[in-house]
């Protein structure tokens, strides 16, 4: 059982106890509610702060909970390339125009993950309310400290909402809730100021691994300069991260030494987690465990035993897959031409499992097969990925099978929550940041600021822990040919930031991060459309008639329905919709 437990509170009932209306005929308190006495207590506060953690995973808002949390594995990892939706077209087929980019005012998933985003502030809102109302026995040190840990909260969901939807009205805890908010306004400055307090006044070791610290919101506080290309700023964030920062349960940053144990629910709040979505199985409910992924496992009738048994979303792209081809220097095609005939890796599109077929065996980074179940590879501890038996429907959604995030056979029922429709209900924690992306997002600042030994330094940490990383099979042999090695030196700025960009790819890969990343560096349209390109002759239909419009598809459309309540004087479309 994990030391952090999600609790999901009600924060309607919350926001009513605290702001309630002063009617006397609303004076007598729901069945089954906490008084805001109770609430101002040491525990009520505790309480209503794991409310806000809980919106995490996106339960709060159980409507289309597949794209809700901050794993952004469809809005940040779809959107980028790195998958494709996945299954067939008639399932989920709400999101099917969003892949597309082609994104209605109306989708209901586009929606549900605004609506998600503002419940995580509103609950932080909500909890600060409640800090200021405190009773005497709570101690300035707490008081302090749960503030921090609300603002740092609040700040990574206006983060959300500002990396999805641009700019969106912001409300502190000192909003009436009746003034109209307009979204004129940049979220930046808010979202910079609230990350700076939780810096300034969290501790540097909590009282639960999946506590907020010190370090994590200044992580998070240099993400957000590096997102406005605040370089020299970042940098000094970064620096003072990767020297001195600690986790929550205060073991200094490293990575793992082995590079799936990022992704092992039993190493999860390892020294390589900077901050982490908490999930846990078997806690009496499935709403503790991971629900936004519960349909990102192999699909299929027949074939060797797997995990989760449902539903074949999230299939990592020819596109992503053949990115991790290397050259005979054991480097990456910095020059695209992985999608190349002689560079692209060998699949067994058409085939069936009964089929003969041999896996690739040209160069490779050992990563592909972390991120990526391909046939006849192991998958985890599940056996060799079998091929079709596995795959839902190859014409529409590839060959691939995701492999991240996904929990292992050996971990039993501790690792997945079984009592529900599917077992696929995981206790595997989603990183929002982990080491190895502080160090390459540090890499970015040196190579902006022209110190390229110093990026060099950083990427290759990240390969050397690659390079000691191979997929074994049964025997323990490596899995399949891999041969990756580290940048002797980068002949250029323009080299080093072409490097630096595509190892955060193959590094962070299918961890929601590739669309936001294309975004901010200026180069979604031409890589998206390239990627489009490529993918439509093999999986057709997602794409048929799609392309990526610069200057709109860089932003999801503001829901119409909040036009519709706030009005569209006050709040203004995103250009393009």
């Amino acid at each position: 059982m994990k030391k952090f437990r999600i609790l999901i509170l009600s924060f309607l009932t919350l926001i009513i106890l605290v702001t309630a209306c002063k009617d006397s005929f609303l004076d007598v308190a729901p069945t089954g509610s906490l008084s805001e006495n109770e609430l101002s207590s040491k525990a009520g506060l505790e309480g209503s702060l794991i409310a806000c953690y809980s919106m995490m995973l996106g339960r709060g808002n159980v409507d289309n909970a597949f794209y809700n949390d901050v794993s952004n594995w469809f809005w940040g990892g779809v959107l980028g390339g790195d998958a494709n939706k996945g299954t067939n077209a008639g399932d989920q087929s709400q999101v099917n125009e969003i892949q597309a980019y082609s994104a209605q005012t109306t989708n209901q998933s586009v929606l549900t993950k605004y609506s998600a985003s503002y419940e995580g502030v509103a609950r932080a809102n909500a909890t600060l309310k409640l800090v200021l109302k405190a009773q005497e026995g709570v101690s300035e040190a707490d008081k302090t400290r749960i503030a921090a840990e609300a603002r740092f909260l609040r700040g990574m969901y206006y983060f959300e909402l500002k990396k999805n939807f641009n700019n969106t009205p912001y409300v502190d805890e000192t909003w009436d809730e009746v003034t109209p908010v307009s979204n004129n306004a940049d979220l930046w400055p808010f979202i910079v100021a609230d990350f700076q307090f939780a810096y300034d006044n969290l501790p540097e070791v909590q009282s639960g691994a999946g506590r907020a610290n010190k370090w994590a919101a200044g992580a998070f506080l240099g993400k957000a300069y590096l997102f406005q290309k605040k370089y020299a700023e970042a940098k000094a964030l970064f620096d003072e991260v990767i020297t001195k920062g600690v986790t929550a349960s205060g073991a200094p940053y490293a990575l793992n030494a082995y590079y799936a144990d990022a992704f092992n629910a039993s190493n999860d709040n390892n020294s390589e987690s900077v901050f982490a979505a908490q999930a846990a199985a078997n806690t009496g409910t499935v709403n503790n465990a991971n629900p936004a992924l519960v349909l990102n496992y192999p699909n299929g009738s027949s074939g060797p035993e797997r995990p989760g048994g449902c539903c074949g979303f999230n299939q990592p792209s020819f596109d992503l897959a053949n990115s991790f081809r290397t050259n005979a220097n054991g480097l990456p095609l910095l020059d695209g031409s992985y999608n190349s005939p002689a560079n692209k890796l060998v699949d067994d599109k058409g085939l069936s499992s009964s089929d003969s077929f041999t896996p690739d065996a040209g160069n490779l980074d050992p990563r592909l097969d972390h991120a990526v179940g391909r046939r006849g590879i192991p998958y985890l501890d599940w056996g060799p990925h079998p091929g079709l038996d596995w795959i839902r429907d190859q014409d529409y959604a590839g060959v691939y099978s995701p492999k991240k995030l996904i929990y292992y056979k050996d971990g039993g029922g501790s690792e997945h929550d079984a009592s529900s429709w599917t077992p696929g209900y995981s206790a595997v924690n989603y990183n929002l940041m982990r080491f190895a992306d502080v160090l390459l997002m540090a890499a970015e600042c040196e190579v902006e600021l022209n110190n390229l030994d110093k990026a060099r330094e950083y990427v290759n940490m990240v390969r050397t822990r690659a390079k000691n990383s191979p997929v074994l099979t049964a025997a323990g042999s490596p899995a399949a040919n891999y041969v990756i090695n580290n940048y002797t030196a980068f002949a250029n700025q323009d080299e080093a930031r072409t490097a630096v960009r595509f190892e955060r790819r193959l590094e962070l890969s299918d961890e929601g991060h590739r669309f936001y990343d294309l975004v901010r560096w200026g180069i979604a349209e031409p890589t998206l459309n390239a990627y489009l390109d490529h993918e439509r002759p093999l999986t057709n239909a997602p794409f048929a008639g799609a392309s990526f419009k610069a200057n709109k598809n860089e932003y999801l459309p503001i829901p119409q329905n909040e036009i519709d309540l706030q009005g569209a004087d006050i709040l203004i479309q995103n250009p393009g919709y």
